[in-house]
């Protein structure tokens, strides 16, 4: 990234970071536009797998660290300079704008995110109030510091998804079986739609702070949907997915869906209102564009476990991956999942280069 490509030290609003990106290769591939080259990010490219990430982390408790615009802007902007990836990602995590709202709630070193006490019944509703911008200002500053620093590179903003949402405020944690989220979901169907609606309410906030700052491009993480079947999931989900999707739309920027162990319910995913569909590496991307249909972008979709084999079985996967995405409408080269936490940063480096001369046109 060259320095005019960086105004270092300068806010931009919205509209001239949108200005500053709209011709980057992430952005046209989202776009289903022609590429000088595939562009590449990669999920939690921002965070565990960097020293650099450890050091400015050291001793501050992760939620402390998505409240800190100048942390923020750091761990964001890390991956970006060491990979010279095609866009960066917002560091945050999905529970943020639920702790900004209010709810007892923290993220636990190797467990994940923890809710004090659970929302089990009606009454519980009355905790998810809306979320004002003033709740996270410190992701407005942040921000704007961000694409003044970024200049033509685009920022994706996120939020997840209200089934994902629910699952962990409900279970009050990580599940493995997600049984008592099914048990409401199932046994009282009105509950669950409307702490759906709420939710979709949340992230849709949550995404238009992020976009209304700068945000080039969003993603919907949907992590535990994969879940439910294809019935299950167009029935009582994606009606408040698709909220969240109509409710950004109006801002014309790309919107990413993405959830893991997703396969049958890609065509789905895209269906829900979003113009690039991730995949995981379980379904090679020339199915998954069958399953989605034409209009949409594909996102993926290297197995993450990968990185950690020999550099030349890494780039003979990365050709599979290329290989079923020739022909595609749109393809931005993205990990399966997110980056492992003892993943070889130079592995990641090494394959941002690889994709981009593979693919350079």
């Amino acid at each position: 990234m060259s320095a005019n490509e960086r105004p270092s030290g300068q806010q931009q609003t919205g509209r001239t970071a949108a200005s500053a990106t709209a011709d980057s290769a992430f952005l046209r591939a989202c776009r289903r536009e022609p590429v000088s080259h595939t562009p590449v990010w990669f999920m939690r490219q921002a965070g565990r797998s960097l020293p650099e990430y450890h050091k400015v982390r050291e001793g501050i408790a992760m939620l402390d660290s998505c409240t800190r615009p100048d942390l923020i802007t750091e761990i964001t902007l890390q991956p970006v300079r060491r990979h010279h990836v095609d866009a960066a990602v917002y560091f945050s995590d999905i529970v943020v704008p639920l702790k900004a709202i209010g709810l007892d709630l923290d993220i636990k070193p190797g467990v994940g995110p923890v809710i004090a006490d659970p929302i089990r019944a009606r009454a519980d509703l009355d905790r998810l109030r809306p979320l004002d911008p003033d709740d996270v200002k410190y992701v407005t500053e942040a921000v704007g510091m961000l694409t003044g620093e970024l200049g033509a590179t685009p920022l994706i903003g996120f939020a997840g998804a209200p089934f994902t949402l629910a699952s962990y405020l409900i279970e009050g944690g990580p599940s493995r079986n997600h049984e008592r989220t099914k048990a409401l979901m199932y046994g009282d169907p009105e509950l669950w739609a409307d702490l759906l609606d709420r939710l979709a309410d949340i992230a849709a906030a949550f995404l238009k702070v992020q976009i209304e700052a700068g945000a080039s491009a969003v993603q919907l993480f949907d992590s535990w949907v994969g879940a439910l079947s294809p019935a299950d999931y167009r029935a009582r989900v994606m009606p408040a997915s698709t909220k969240v999707f109509d409710a950004v739309a109006g801002y014309g920027v790309p919107r990413i869906h993405y959830g893991v162990g997703t396969g049958e319910l890609l065509g789905l995913l895209g269906e829900a209102g979003a113009d690039v569909v991730g995949v995981d590496w379980r379904v090679p991307l020339d199915e998954a564009a069958r399953r989605v249909g034409p209009g949409k972008a594909l996102q993926g979709n290297l197995d993450p476990a990968v990185l950690f084999a020999p550099r030349q079985a890494v780039e003979a996967k990365t050709d599979e991956v290329l290989d079923a995405a020739r022909g595609l409408e749109g393809h931005i080269f993205n990990l399966g999942h997110g980056v492992l936490p003892t993943t070889d940063p130079d592995a990641l480096t090494r394959l941002v280069e690889y994709v981009h001369t593979r693919t350079a046109r």
